[in-house]
């Protein structure tokens, strides 16, 4: 029997043996951003688990760009080594190896979530925020510094210098992290961004920056390899980025050399009433993908196989990124393809435990 989530997908010059992703997820694991044991056994039994694809969580481009204290980096040469690991496992057990490139704006500079909440005080380690606009995500927050010219000239340039690593790394496939509410998404809604200069006010504006991100990690990234950009493609909010928007923004993206649009929701407004449920995300995928003309992945609560098969059946999506079910199950792609009753090659250590009907 054959489905359509185990068929393969060719983007660019490299072809993904399913079209089961492994969502980028912040495992704040890290010391001075760099990827450890727990990373490569976490990364690995994904791969193991026979994922097509499988994401980094969201590494920073810059320290000042980190989330919390503990999440991965690439800022500097010293972090390669510990990637490369990473990579040469991915691929050794047939899953492509991505990475998600992130700077987290004026989300920065947080606790990690089992730990207490709220900002990271300077005598903790923790620092200076930089958005578009000096409006903090919560109230009560200290401002975030608005980025002058130069500090959005170091942006541009701290991701072009981070897709150069990854390529370094071995990583095959780079997306650009521009959801969430973090840095690039923060320029994206009118909510954060209150600019009056080249990238504020005009749609046009306001997706400046995340373009010239994009044509400087293209101009590194080699052509045949593919480039993913994940946004949030609504606010949830009145006056904030909608759907239609984010539909003229892949249209954009797809001009600049991205091949696939990761499509999440939410994560700029504390306050947003997000309806959240099964697969409550993926209508924006499907709409992305129809009305844009360009791949799309889709993200939220895809828990089961037969979920994930329609999905992908039915033309809604191209990819299904799925994160906390990964978490709960590995092996979902080994397990899945059972369901589906695909016959798919297990790693032959794990070969004994395959059910035969």
């Amino acid at each position: 029997m054959s489905a359509s989530l185990f068929t393969p997908l060719t983007i660019r010059g490299l072809t993904l043996k399913n079209r089961i992703t492994v969502s980028p997820m912040c495992m704040y694991s890290s010391e001075d951003g760099f990827a450890n044991d727990f990373h490569l056994v976490h990364l690995g039994s994904r791969a193991v688990g026979g994922a097509g694809l499988i994401i980094v969580e969201a590494t920073a481009v810059a320290p000042e760009g980190r989330i919390t204290p503990d999440d991965l980096g690439i800022w500097k040469e010293e972090h390669l080594p510990g990637l490369q690991r990473i990579t040469t496992f991915l691929k050794q057990y047939g899953a492509a190896a991505g990475i998600q490139l992130a700077h987290a704006g004026r989300k920065a500079s947080t606790n990690s979530p089992w730990k207490p909440t709220g900002v990271v005080p300077a005598h903790e380690g923790g620092w200076q925020t930089v958005a578009p606009s000096a409006v903090p995500f919560h109230a009560g927050q200290p401002a975030p510094t608005e980025l002058d010219q130069a500090g959005i000239d170091k942006v541009i340039a701290d991701f072009r210098a981070a897709t150069r690593r990854a390529l370094a790394a071995g990583f095959q496939v780079i997306e650009v992290h521009a959801a969430h509410g973090y840095l690039l998404h923060e320029f994206l809604s009118p909510l954060s961004n209150a600019r009056t200069d080249a990238y504020g006010g005009s749609f046009e504006n306001r997706i400046r920056l995340l373009l010239q991100v994009v044509d400087a990690t293209r101009a590194e990234w080699p052509a045949d390899y593919p480039l993913l950009v994940r946004i949030s493609a609504t606010d949830w909010t009145e006056g904030g980025w909608t759907v239609e928007e984010s539909v003229a923004l892949a249209r954009a993206l797809q001009e600049k050399g991205v091949d696939l649009i990761d499509c999440s929701t939410g994560g700029n407004v504390p306050t947003a009433q997000i309806p959240v449920g099964p697969g409550y995300q993926v209508e924006f995928a499907e709409r992305v993908k129809k009305e844009a003309g360009i791949l799309t992945g889709a993200v939220g609560i895809i828990t089961n196989a037969a979920q994930a098969e329609a999905i992908i059946a039915s033309g809604q999506a191209d990819l299904v990124l799925l994160a906390r079910e990964m978490l709960r199950d590995p092996h979902f792609p080994l397990h899945a393809a059972q369901e589906l009753g695909v016959d798919v090659a297990w790693p032959d250590q794990y070969a004994r435990a395959k059910r035969h009907k």
